[in-house]
């Protein structure tokens, strides 16, 4: 929605600008030039690309309609959610939760949460490390550098998109600038041809090019690219947290202990304070032993 919005004040604030200082709307109405900068800046993008990157860039583009999914309720039900696992875990040990790892749809435990359970990624990351813990196999260190590792890949291929989108804008003012050169030579060849007085129109058609150039980039394309890395931090941000909590229930650390761990990687607008953690952990407990008794 904020792309939306974005989008509209660039177009009142160029374009209303314009207008109110005199100028005219049908001088800068040139199709044929913006037909010449997007679609070399189109081709550009096709060739500098393989089509994986190309479907998860227009992907990726569309989500930016979206905003960024992590909200602090978000966060309430994460932190709830692994709490609820590592305090399973601790108690009734590893193999109490492949159940839930195994039938996801009706875990007691995935179904109270489902701002984390839709999305799907996040809760793929969760379930592949729980499921590694469970086999006992692997020690905390060898688990953090896996992890480590499994987020830099994933942080790599979110890039690609980012990468490719700034790419583009980067070459749009350059093929803006093809256009007005286009543009020039049009006006030259048309010298003798055409009365002097419309040397002075041919020209400024040209320069529209330049001025579309720019102005896709910097207003339009690039603050895709912006909005795109701060979605990709704050998913980073899920995952790190998610680490830190397992990381620390393989260490034997208390179930409150390593959520308060978790909660600290977390920005610190979106995260809930420590003593909103602590009553919502006691609720969880309360719930919990409610239901053991009945």
């Amino acid at each position: 929605m904020l792309v939306i919005i974005g989008y509209l004040v660039v177009i009142f604030s160029v374009f209303g600008g314009y207008v109110l200082s005199g100028g005219h709307m049908y001088a800068i109405f040139q199709p044929f030039e913006l037909m010449i900068i997007a679609g070399a800046a189109l081709g550009s993008f096709f060739i500098g690309n393989s089509w994986n990157i190309i479907k998860e860039t227009f992907y990726a583009v569309f989500s930016t309609l979206k905003g960024i999914n992590y909200s602090r309720k978000f966060y309430v039900q994460l932190l709830s959610l692994l709490f609820e696992i590592v305090t399973k875990i601790k108690k009734d040990g590893v193999l109490a939760i492949e159940a839930d790892l195994d039938n996801q749809a009706e875990s007691t435990i995935f179904g109270g949460y489902p701002l984390v359970k839709k999305e799907g990624y996040i809760m793929e990351f969760l379930c592949d490390y729980l499921r590694l813990i469970i086999t006992g196999r692997v020690n905390v260190h060898q688990l953090e550098n896996l992890i480590d590792q499994d987020i830099e890949t994933y942080e790599c291929e979110q890039e690609q998109a980012i990468h490719a989108i700034n790419k583009t804008a980067d070459g749009l003012p350059a093929f803006g600038i093809v256009a007005a050169v286009l543009g020039i030579v049009h006006t030259m060849e048309s010298m003798g041809s055409v009365p002097p007085e419309q040397l002075g129109s041919l020209i400024a058609k040209a320069l529209v090019g330049t001025f579309l150039g720019v102005l896709l980039s910097y207003g339009f394309i690039a603050p895709l690219a912006s909005v795109l890395e701060h979605k990709l931090h704050a998913s980073l941000k899920v995952l790190n947290a998610i680490k830190i909590v397992l990381l620390s229930s393989v260490s034997n650390i208390s179930p409150s202990m390593a959520v308060e761990f978790g909660r600290k990687i977390i920005y610190s607008k979106e995260r809930p304070n420590g003593l909103e953690l602590d009553v919502l952990l006691k609720d969880i407990k309360q719930q919990n032993l409610g239901a053991k008794n009945e």
